[in-house]
């Protein structure tokens, strides 16, 4: 039997008309026009303007957290089923945990929005993706800097750290990569610096109910497959100072027999990842509703 997971992706996927044809589909329609009762702005109108306003994390996060619940929708409404595993990057994981229904859709944009909001006030933090690096001097550079962490395992030679914007300079001066690039965000993300913002997050967790899942869950602080209610709120608690580890969810699903993945949303980020880490497995990309035919 072939096993197949859904990932979805987070913040740095999305783009410029990644609405597409989704507000074609009735699923679509009621799903914007749900998003734009709660969040109080029109999230196809930020998703046909301006690219720098959709990067903001305030528009970002619930703009993709929107766009992937319709895409899973309409994969369940065409496709009549789930995959054996799913799983998401970073904010994708809010998509993953709407896949499995361990919560409702309004209840995850309203996570999301508020994650969004308390992120973008994080400040005093830098995160830098590093590309093709010696991932030893790597390693023995941030053990020795408590002022920076690895935000995102993403692959053995793609990683993002996060910190303080003096101790992330002092591991670049350290460590040999051929591309360090700067990312576009408020704060060091998935770093202990986000314990403030984490501590208010938790107060709006607390009150969101959990259910269990309908399928298996592998969360980013911890790819073991579960689908535990419990288990899931907490590791969606400690996303929030915790390494995405991506890597490791790849690796698990391999591990787990999945022989297809396909990565549901804007983008192909996940996929590229994966032809790296698990060049083995037929990989897909669906982000638009004419390719919800599986």
């Amino acid at each position: 039997m072939t096993k197949l997971a859904f990932v979805f992706p987070g913040q740095g996927s999305q783009t410029i008309g990644m609405e597409a044809d989704l507000v074609e589909t009735s699923l679509g329609k009621e799903k914007f026009e749900k998003a734009e009762e709660i969040l109080g702005w029109s999230v196809l109108e930020t998703c046909r303007q301006d690219e720098a306003n959709l990067s903001r994390t305030l528009y970002t996060q619930p703009c993709l957290y929107v766009v992937e619940s319709i895409l899973i929708d309409l994969l369940l409404d065409k496709a009549g089923y789930l995959p054996q595993y799913v799983a998401g990057h970073s904010l994708g994981e809010y998509s993953a945990l709407y896949a499995a229904r361990v919560f409702s859709f309004e209840a995850g944009l309203r996570l999301v929005q508020q994650r969004a909001k308390l992120m973008d006030t994080a400040a005093g933090g830098k995160m830098v993706a590093l590309m093709k690096i010696d991932r030893a001097q790597l390693d023995s550079a941030l053990d020795k800097n408590n002022d920076v962490v690895l935000a995102n395992d993403n692959s053995p030679q793609q990683v993002v750290i996060s910190g303080t914007p003096e101790a992330v300079d002092s591991i670049l001066s350290e460590v040999k990569a051929k591309r360090a690039v700067p990312l576009n965000v408020s704060g060091a993300f998935h770093s202990p610096l986000m314990a403030s913002v984490a501590q208010d997050y938790k107060q709006l967790l607390d009150e969101v109910s959990f259910g269990e899942a309908i399928v298996p869950v592998l969360s980013n602080v911890n790819p073991t497959p579960t689908i535990d209610a419990t288990e899931l709120k907490t590791r969606l608690m400690e996303q929030m100072t915790g390494t995405v580890r991506w890597r490791e969810t790849l690796l698990k699903l391999a591990e787990e027999d999945v022989s297809q993945l396909i990565e549901v949303g804007p983008g192909n980020v996940l996929t590229g990842l994966c032809k790296r880490t698990c060049p083995e497995m037929e990989l897909q990309n669906i982000s638009r509703a004419a390719e919800c035919q599986l």
